[in-house]
């Protein structure tokens, strides 16, 4: 692995977390040479297949020096395969546009609604399902929220707020909590939701600030992470989650089945274990959502089911992930079982 430089007793004050997302790595080529692969620029497609890459240096470091296949770099370094066309790969992987019901507001399931907070991301992962979001045109977070608010203060069906995006912690902490004091007067929102993968890519966001605020709020506070291998946690990693738990957060995992990366069975129990000992349950394993330029990520479904059959067989029941895929225009996420067998 990439061995972090010491740190000097006079040096200065650690780096923030925003120095630390300015600090990225943005170059295909920088990112090879970080792990030892400057001579594997073979594998690179030109322009980064129209994605840009974005890596933090502290997920950088975790990934094995000279190891082509090794899991984390595979999971955010652009691959000539992204070019090739594949049916029933989309823009629009799971229908999000059709889910509009506001500038920024996505309503598809009983009781939630979804406002895509930021387009931004600390880390940009090859098989991310908006990866071609219009995110210029759909962003909640814009004029104080006040379109999105509007929506969820007239729908008192709306039990749960989820954020989403891009990731909602790229948000400064106060642009979170102009939201959530739009919330005071929704006593039918009883439960925030962060989809956030900050804490796994860029643990250092989970700051001062931010646990002060979301430790202030007169909701449930669940915060979903978003790791594939176990070998993305480790120390500062546990440290975060061990902070938004303080916070009052439950903590839950979602992964995606990714070829090459955790379609073993060996793999996954690692990962349901080391996400556990961080204090963070293992909620869904997502089968792929069908975006273009992530075709070469698939992973069957027969074979899906085994790998969950192996976990159910090593693991206690709440440790095994809910195997799932998300179609346009169902009511809720489905089980891979109810179609597959």
């Amino acid at each position: 692995m990439i061995t972090a430089s010491p740190t000097s007793r006079l040096s200065s004050p650690s780096p923030g977390w925003r120095e630390l997302w300015r600090d990225a790595i943005t170059d295909a080529g920088e990112l090879l040479r970080a792990v030892g692969l400057d001579a594997r620029t073979d594998l690179l497609p030109p322009d980064d297949a129209g994605f840009p890459l974005r890596v933090p240096r502290g997920f950088a470091a975790r990934m094995h020096q000279g190891d082509a296949s090794d899991p984390l770099l595979l999971q955010v370094l652009p691959r000539r395969a992204e070019h090739d066309m594949a049916e029933g790969f989309t823009v629009d992987a799971v229908g999000d546009m059709a889910s509009r019901t506001g500038h920024g507001v996505l309503h598809k399931y009983d009781g939630r609604a979804l406002l895509i907070a930021s387009g931004s991301c600390a880390v940009n992962c090859r098989y991310c399902f908006r990866r071609h979001f219009p995110y210029g045109e759909e962003i909640a977070a814009a004029a104080q929220w006040r379109e999105a608010l509007t929506h969820v203060k007239a729908d008192t069906s709306i039990r749960e707020l989820i954020l989403s995006g891009g990731d909602p912690l790229s948000l400064a902490t106060h642009k979170l909590a102009e939201l959530t004091r739009g919330l005071a007067e929704m006593p039918h929102v009883i439960r925030l939701r962060i989809h956030t993968r900050l804490p796994v890519v860029l643990p250092e966001r989970v700051d001062d600030e931010f646990t002060t605020w979301l430790s202030s709020l007169p909701l449930q506070k669940v915060v979903v992470l978003h790791a594939n291998h176990a070998n993305e946690f480790d120390a500062s990693v546990d440290a975060a989650c061990a902070r938004l738990r303080d916070a009052g957060a439950t903590l839950l995992n979602q992964s995606v089945l990714l070829r090459g990366i955790n379609d073993d069975a060996d793999i996954l129990t690692d990962l349901c274990e080391r996400s556990f000992a961080a204090g963070v349950l293992p909620y869904y394993l997502h089968q792929l959502d069908k975006v273009a330029g992530a075709a070469h990520f698939e992973v069957d479904d027969e074979t899906a089911l085994r790998l969950v059959d192996a976990l159910r067989a090593r693991l206690p029941g709440y440790l095994v992930p809910k195997l799932v895929r998300e179609l346009q225009g169902d009511p809720s996420k489905r089980p891979i079982a109810d179609f597959a067998r």
